[in-house]
């Protein structure tokens, strides 16, 4: 650590900046997605319908957990949205959800994704806080590792949400990628997440830091969180599909892993 110290001080870095670059190598929970059928149920569960309010965001989808919307085939988990009048909606698509069977506090989470395209296509990879059903939203706290726009296949954000900074108050930053596109093959998104900061990286770049003095209210995040992986239709980030969104649209999944510190 001192040779680490030492490195980073010649490179211009402060020593808290140094406590800053952990090295979380040990691994504590991963899902391959090497087995066809339905995702892990010891690792995974669902959301189902369409949530208040669509699920907060004026969302248009139905979520389920049919096969026609969440299989785990050839190797990835597939969430695939479908255009179709269901239970009273017009799309369907699938969250799942670790709530209740896994969380952790702190750590490296990380999951390698090749997301859909398309107006008014809402993928995300994200956490919330597990004491949601005691406190609410956003007291909580909410991490999101990815959130992109289908019709900026280009660009994703990263982003938190607490008490004081939430919604469109979030704190957040984008990442675009240069002569390439998210949905035209995998990527490696992920946060490295301690007691005071979470960095936010893309394919191992780190394009963000945010730590408890950039937050403009409480900070949420220290305490266990679990994991979210959905893809939304519609709502107030992304607008409605357009005539030129094509269906059905499939975000592929290759994996999810989740490390702390050794």
């Amino acid at each position: 650590m001192l040779l680490l110290t030492l490195l980073f001080l010649m490179w211009g870095c402060s020593v808290d900046e140094v406590q800053k670059v952990t090295n979380f190598n040990k691994l504590v929970k991963a899902d391959e997605f090497n087995v066809d059928g339905s995702p892990d149920e010891s690792l995974w569960d669902f959301d189902i319908g369409t949530g208040q309010n669509g699920w907060g965001n004026n969302e248009l989808q139905y979520y389920t957990d049919r096969p026609e919307n969440v299989v785990v085939e050839d190797g990835v988990l597939k969430i695939i949205v479908r255009n179709e009048a269901f239970e009273g909606s017009s799309y369907t698509s699938a969250r799942i959800v670790t709530k209740d069977l896994f969380a952790q506090k702190y750590g490296r989470f990380e999951a390698r994704i090749q997301l859909p395209w398309g107006q008014g296509l809402w993928p995300a990879f994200w956490l919330l806080g597990e004491n949601i059903d005691e406190v609410n939203w956003p007291q909580c706290g909410e991490i999101d590792i990815m959130e992109y726009r289908g019709q900026e296949p280009t660009k994703m954000h990263g982003s938190v949400h607490g008490p004081g900074y939430s919604a469109g108050q979030a704190i957040t930053k984008s990442y675009e990628l240069e002569n390439d596109r998210f949905d035209t093959g995998f990527h490696i998104f992920g946060i490295e997440w301690g007691p005071d900061y979470i960095n936010f990286y893309v394919d191992d770049v780190l394009y963000n830091q945010i730590t408890t003095e950039d937050v403009t209210g409480e900070w949420v995040f220290d305490q266990p969180f679990y994991i979210l992986i959905n893809v939304a239709v519609g709502g107030s980030f992304v607008g409605p599909p357009g005539g030129n969104t094509i269906f059905p649209q499939t975000m592929l999944v290759d994996y999810v892993r989740i490390y702390e510190y050794e």
